[in-house]
């Protein structure tokens, strides 16, 4: 058998080459912590931990859009508390308006301080975020939501945001309030209907903002009640306008007036106060919406009213107004509620997300690093054995027939 020297020499060598590409595929692994550097490494492993590393980096947008959103509802819920303040504001101030000694000069120093708090709530409307996205636009549009038209002679304040209010998700929560349904959505009235006087009544008389006794009774119908004198006895009728034919309604025609009594018809009543005149009237309608800055301003205008019948005129919108106040003033508290309620979620979301990403972090290390214990270990091992096969290849090396020859 013959046996070449060169061959077993070459072989000798790619084995030592081989071995030197392994400990230096082992050192380079040691140096990054990695067990997988590439998929050839471990294809199986390289799939799972790309897999678990998209699933990762969704997690932490939505950890970030979270971080947004909370941020946003934090600073909305603080306009909405500040908002509440302001109403509270107005109402304590419609509440002393109210004083019958008050002059003229009184109630208008309680109307310039109402229109300064309209024009705060105006501004906490049109609030924006540090990244300058309004806070009550709704799902978007304007960069001022909210429009005072009233001192350029139009009606009001008008919204000019988008309607709506974004759902929260399972991962995100909304970052922007819809602040039509706040504030642009107050119930007139008591909710159910309003109460009013004619303009052009002459007598003292007024009435509650009144109340729903039957409301499977009530026929959305608009009324009119009017005051007669006959024979010198005070006397009201109530009248369905709605119908074609303008029926008085039944019990309710020529009926004896005395200040201070209640009426009910249809499943609603109210109280009437003071002495009315011949041909005064006091309308009833269903109640729409209104908003919020227009109910402090028609509280405005009532204190500067000057026309006929001035002290009923005023007892009547104040009533009113101070009713719309509270009932705007829930609307407020319902939405402040809601933010907090997600503030709450933001709490738990991120608890959620934070320990999902540990999790995945965890999977990915699994799959991805080396054991650095076993690592060291067998880097030691492969070093050992490659320094003795360089020592003993060197050694064989040496050796020939020509040294055997004396």
């Amino acid at each position: 058998m013959r046996v070449s020297t060169a061959n077993s020499y070459d072989n000798t060598v790619s084995l030592l080459a081989r071995r030197q590409a392994e400990l230096a595929q082992l050192q380079e692994n040691l140096a990054t912590g990695k067990r997988v550097l590439k998929p050839s490494d471990d294809p199986v492993a390289a799939t799972l931990s790309e897999t678990a590393q998209n699933r990762l980096s969704r997690t932490q947008s939505d950890l970030r859009s979270l971080e947004t959103a909370r941020t946003g509802l934090q600073q909305a819920e603080s306009g909405l508390a500040e908002s509440g303040e302001l109403i509270q504001k107005v109402r304590d101030l419609l509440v002393s308006a109210g004083n019958a000694t008050f002059g003229p000069s009184e109630r208008e120093d309680i109307a310039r301080q109402l229109e300064g708090l309209r024009e705060q709530l105006i501004g906490v409307a049109n609030l924006k975020d540090n990244s300058g996205r309004t806070l009550f636009g709704g799902l978007g549009g304007a960069a001022t939501p909210f429009v005072d038209l009233y001192s350029a002679g139009g009606n009001g304040v008008q919204f000019e945001g988008q309607r709506g209010q974004a759902a929260a998700g399972n991962t995100s929560l909304p970052q922007t309030l819809d602040g039509n349904a706040i504030w642009m959505r107050v119930p007139e009235g008591n909710g159910s209907f309003t109460l009013s006087l004619n303009p052009s009544n002459t007598g003292g008389v007024s009435t509650s903002v009144g109340e729903v006794t039957n409301p499977s009774a009530l026929t959305g119908d608009d009324y009119r009640i009017d005051f007669a004198d006959v024979a010198g006895v005070k006397q009201y009728t109530v009248t369905n306008i709605t119908t074609p034919a303008a029926n008085p309604m039944p019990g309710q025609t020529g009926v004896p007036y005395t200040s201070g009594m209640t009426i009910a018809f249809d499943g609603q009543s109210l109280q009437m106060s003071g002495q009315p005149a011949a041909g005064d009237q006091i309308n009833l309608v269903p109640a729409g919406k209104t908003d919020i800055f227009s109910v402090v301003q028609d509280a405005v205008s009532a204190l500067r009213y000057t026309g006929a019948n001035d002290s009923a005129h005023r007892t009547q919108e104040l009533a009113r107004t101070m009713t719309e106040i509270d009932a705007g003033h829930d609307r407020v508290l319902l939405a402040r509620g809601r933010a907090g309620e997600w503030l709450n979620r933001a709490d738990s979301l991120d608890t959620l997300l934070e320990d999902r990403s540990v999790d995945l972090k965890t999977e990915t290390s699994r799959l991805e690093d080396m054991d650095l214990v076993k690592g060291i270990s067998d880097f030691q091992t492969q070093q050992l054995g490659l320094e003795a096969a360089l020592k003993s290849y060197a050694q064989v090396q040496r050796l020939s027939l020509f040294q055997m020859i004396n």
